[in-house]
């Protein structure tokens, strides 16, 4: 069975061997100073490993640790990244921690005598940094560049500056993508874009120069309940280019594609929501179904939903707009418990992670700790298919490489005896 059997039929809820996915999108990935220590782990070849990601400083993971890894998916991604220059021209970087990694070109910092690093929109030093990776860190955060709000000037059309019909340059890049994982045997899992409404990370805009509109994620979130006819008119134009945007992938994409990343919005903290189900229905579910239907009725792919936190009140509510899978599946969080979950919803929508927890066992417990939670949630997840395995979020920096090696082997050993 190929991987991308295997991967189908977990999608289509039927038993079988459980899929993994490690690598192929921005949120079941790893840090770049983990992808380095496994390449070293497994005896694979040793060289600066590529910042594909560099708002989280996620690693690329190349063919041979894929392998390693066993995992099932091969990720396509677009062009750009989170601070708006390409992943193209690489070169060398030596980052805080000490490791010499390679970054696009437009990756600029400015690297100050505190140990702090600022990064820059489209790699354009001379306007303000969007970007700050803190003296003894691991990834960057968002700077909020939210110029002064004038209730009576608001204009909506300024927080759709990023909503732009696919360019020249971009299809050139898709169609090379595809051309890359045509003819894998894994599942294809791709992140076009432009489908996440109201994403909080995406709010600040660390890819624009100077971002107008509602940019400070406080004044985000009060708008979700004070300024509620703006809010629709940003989701209805960000929609319609969506939909414009899809219909042209989609020409270029045909059946190689399996999974779409559609959604990164994240709607749960670790014990409540950020709204409420009402609040969802409102605003966010008539977009979420527009772009679900039209990719169901246009296409074979499986819609996929990122949400972490504590979202079970609104899982239903997810599989009623049309999502087919749900990720990271944060089981440390209020009312996320496996088993129910399973048991709740696992007929109904695919769990892809929740296989082990990145904020405290995988990082802070022993070997034999992360094998034995890895182990009780393939039992949980798995029967009757329906699961793909992917840690809760992505694996973060310092996780030492012999519980990331754990992980791995728990899950060879599960499906090598239920073969």
């Amino acid at each position: 069975m190929t991987s991308r059997e295997k991967v189908r039929r977990a999608l289509r809820h039927e038993a079988g061997p459980v899929p993994v996915d490690f690598g192929s999108t921005g949120v079941t990935s790893l840090h770049v100073s983990c992808v380095a220590a496994l390449r070293r782990h497994y005896g694979l070849p040793e060289h600066p490993v590529k910042v594909c990601e560099p708002f989280q400083m996620l690693g690329e993971l190349e063919e041979d640790l894929l392998a390693a890894l066993g995992s099932d998916c091969a990720g396509l991604s677009g062009r750009g990244t989170m601070f708006g220059f390409a992943n193209e021209g690489w070169r060398e970087w030596r980052a805080p921690w000490g490791q010499v990694v390679l970054v696009p070109e437009g990756f600029r910092p400015r690297e100050m005598p505190s140990g702090d690093v600022f990064l820059f929109p489209a790699g354009d030093p001379a306007a303000p940094a969007s970007g700050h990776l803190p003296a003894g860190g691991y990834f960057f955060d968002a700077i909020v560049r939210q110029p002064p709000l004038d209730e009576a000037r608001l204009d909506p059309t300024e927080n759709c500056e990023e909503f732009q019909p696919l360019a020249p340059a971009d299809l050139v890049h898709w169609a090379a993508e595809l051309d890359r994982v045509r003819g894998s045997d894994r599942a294809v899992h791709a992140s076009l874009g432009g489908t996440s409404f109201g994403d909080i990370a995406l709010v600040p805009a660390p890819f624009l120069r100077q971002p107008r509109g509602i940019r400070d994620v406080g004044e985000w979130y009060i708008s979700l309940v004070e300024r509620r006819p703006y809010v629709h008119a940003v989701f209805a134009r960000q929609c319609e280019v969506a939909l414009e945007n899809l219909a042209v992938f989609a020409a270029l994409a045909g059946d190689t594609v399996d999974v779409l990343c559609v959604c990164g919005t994240d709607f749960g903290t670790q014990s409540s929501q950020f709204c409420s189900p009402e609040t969802f229905d409102e605003l966010f579910a008539p977009y979420y179904r527009r772009i679900n239907d039209w990719v169901h009725r246009h296409t074979g792919w499986r819609t996929f939903k990122h949400s972490c936190g504590a979202v079970r009140p609104l899982i239903d509510r997810f599989i009623n707009v049309g999502f087919d899978i749900l990720n990271p599946v944060q089981c440390s969080a209020k009312d996320m418990d496996p088993g129910r979950l399973k048991a709740d919803f696992g007929d109904r929508i695919v769990f892809w992670g929740g296989g082990v927890d990145t904020q405290h066992t995988l990082p802070f417990g022993t070997p034999t700790e992360v094998r034995a939670q890895v182990t009780d949630r393939l039992r949980a997840f798995s029967p009757g298919g329906g699961f793909v395995f992917n840690t809760i979020h992505n694996v973060q920096a310092r996780t030492p490489v012999a519980n990331i090696v754990a992980m791995v082997d728990a899950i060879r050993d599960f499906n090598g005896r239920a073969a």
